[in-house]
């Protein structure tokens, strides 16, 4: 059934904690999907929680091409931010969300004044992002030279601006000698259950990037990778691992299970046994660089539970269909990209944010919507209005409409919004009045189905 989209807009969502965003920092997907959105014509309102734009983008400097990001990112963020048809609200978060594919509802509040607006729109991108992992694990935070993949592009970049940041001026980089990276540094360092490991994808990229970078600017420093999996650097990455091993960087393979001993009392150093050489090596390092993990933004499960669609394990947002809908939600109309998806490199990112708006666009470029055929509906002559179908509904497309008649007169009765509805056939499983039905599934359609097919059997018996 046809039913009219007259909001042309986009919401894109990279909030922080809040539930739809409660996560720590708006992903640079989201703007790049936002770029893409306004160059086809449509208003798009972008939700960030902190005070600038660009997610982990910010922390990067180049790329292993050699690309400037910073560059790159500034002027998407000031054509962005610049944009009539862009609504930048940044130190917003969402608080509350409903609706459905061409007609949400988004409550904004600001995080200063706690001022409140609706923002009514066609779809939703999700663009959260995630973060850098930082615990305590292998004594990071416990000592000054003890770092992670991100601080040490912000020390690369302080020692390319002199130094001029205070963690970089505190490191003199014509002082290095010998840099170790520490592969796969995670909450599970912790705590010891191994068992939680999960691949970050990007880690071992990022460290062969960086080592490549230390070698070629400060080609004195000796620059060790200890790993106890693979070096993951996938595809046409694995030119990097060439160039990085070309470049004098040492990959050292530690045992498997083993945990490396990491010692700052007297000195920073570092044991691991070498499974080549059968031996113990202790590393003496002027730098220990941990390859943190990726984990999801904070409020990542609120915000699923607010959207009600499912998370990995690892806590990232799962698409609709790996490989069917891989940004799509199982709801219609909510979308997803970059690293609230899974952690994935830069232009991984740019790929999946533009796939996102293409996606939303297919929506927003339609002046009618049709509802599929397969939705349930309410006979409200039977309808107790007993909720059980609004507590199961997973898409929000049941509500209880106080003016509608239901049996022996009680007023308040269920009614199905087709838009929303998805025929996942929930409902009429388990209305205890027997008040749903599924078009195209209905009892007496089941049923006559399943006559026919006995029939044939009993036929092919006799």
């Amino acid at each position: 059934m046809p039913r009219r989209n007259d909001l042309r807009k986009s919401l894109l969502i990279g909030s922080g904690p809040i539930i739809i965003g409660q996560a720590c920092e708006f992903d640079y997907s989201g703007t790049q999907a936002c770029k893409a959105l306004r160059e086809e014509g449509y208003e798009v309102v972008l939700v960030e929680r902190e005070a600038e734009l660009g997610g982990q983008a910010r922390s990067l400097t180049v790329t292993a091409e050699g690309a400037d990001v910073q560059a790159f990112l500034g002027d998407l963020v000031a054509r962005v931010s610049s944009h009539p048809s862009i609504e930048v609200l940044t130190g917003h978060q969402v608080v509350k969300s409903g609706g459905f594919v061409g007609n949400f509802k988004t409550t904004v509040a600001s995080r200063t004044d706690l001022t409140q607006r609706l923002v009514e729109h066609g779809v939703t991108i999700v663009a959260t992002g995630g973060r850098e992992y930082h615990g305590s694990a292998h004594g990071l935070g416990s000592h000054p030279r003890i770092v992670t993949q991100g601080d040490l592009e912000e020390l690369l970049r302080g020692w390319q601006d002199g130094g001029r940041q205070a963690q970089a001026a505190a490191i003199d980089p014509a002082s290095l000698r010998t840099v170790v990276m520490l592969q796969c540094a995670g909450p599970w360092d912790e705590d010891g259950n191994h068992a939680d490991f999960y691949c970050s994808r990007v880690c071992c990229s990022v460290a062969v990037k960086n080592a490549l970078r230390i070698r070629k600017q400060y080609p004195n420093a000796q620059v060790f990778v200890l790993y106890n999996r693979d070096i993951r650097t996938y595809g046409f990455l694995e030119e990097w691992y060439g160039q990085a091993r070309e470049a004098g960087v040492r990959f050292v393979h530690y045992g498997e299970g083993t945990r490396p001993d990491v010692r700052w009392d007297d000195g920073l150093q570092i044991s691991v046994h070498d499974e080549i050489l059968d031996r113990a090596i202790t590393f003496r390092p002027d730098l220990l660089v941990l390859s943190a993990a990726v984990v999801p933004n904070e409020g990542s499960r609120e915000l699923a539970d607010m959207l009600k669609f499912s998370c990995t394990l690892e806590g990232f947002f799962l698409e609709a269909h790996v490989k069917l809908q891989p940004v799509d939600f199982p709801a219609e109309g909510l979308f997803l990209a970059g690293m609230a998806h899974y952690p994935k490199l830069l232009d991984e990112t740019i790929a999946q944010a533009g796939a996102a708006a293409a996606r939303a666009a297919r929506i927003l470029s339609k002046d009618q919507l049709d509802v599929g055929g397969v939705v349930a509906t309410v006979d409200q002559n039977k309808c107790t209005g007993c909720l059980t179908c609004l507590r199961i509904c997973p898409f929000g497309a049941v509500q209880i409409n106080p003016n509608l008649v239901g049996v022996g007169g009680i007023l308040g009765a269920a009614e199905i919004k087709a838009a929303a509805c998805r025929g996942c056939g929930l409902c009429p499983a388990e209305c205890p009045a027997k008040a749903i039905q599924l078009q195209h599934f209905t009892d007496d359609q089941v049923l006559a189905k399943e006559e026919a097919l006995f029939a044939a059997i009993d036929m092919a018996l006799a």
